[in-house]
């Protein structure tokens, strides 16, 4: 079972694609979960999820720009793809039935 941030980033690298980096991946857990998400958080669970084998690196090309650098590019792995089904499955099997009141502590 992934843990949320785990989760988070498995999920926004399958909506990135191959332009999938540290502050993109930020951005899109951000943007989609509304919550703030630290840098150094997101980097030190790459790394975690690396040695598990659910994502790899590559080095892209320096930007087109003066001075530009290369990225560090993340890709999910297949053993990342089953793994993010499984712990989506598991967790839509715990929620299945409840009911949520997302209002609930706004009044």
């Amino acid at each position: 079972m992934l843990g949320e941030l785990e989760l988070s980033i498995l999920a926004a690298l399958e909506h990135l694609g191959d332009d999938a980096y540290g502050a993109s991946i930020q951005a899109e857990i951000e943007s989609r979960s509304e919550r703030p998400t630290p840098f150094g958080s997101v980097y030190v669970t790459l790394e975690r999820l690396a040695k598990k084998g659910y994502v790899s690196f590559w080095i892209g090309d320096p930007r087109p720009v003066q001075g530009g650098r290369s990225r560090k590019h993340v890709r999910i792995t297949p053993a990342g793809r089953r793994a993010l089904a499984e712990s989506a499955r598991r967790l839509n099997r715990m929620l299945a039935g409840l009911r949520l009141n997302t209002d609930a502590g706004r009044r």
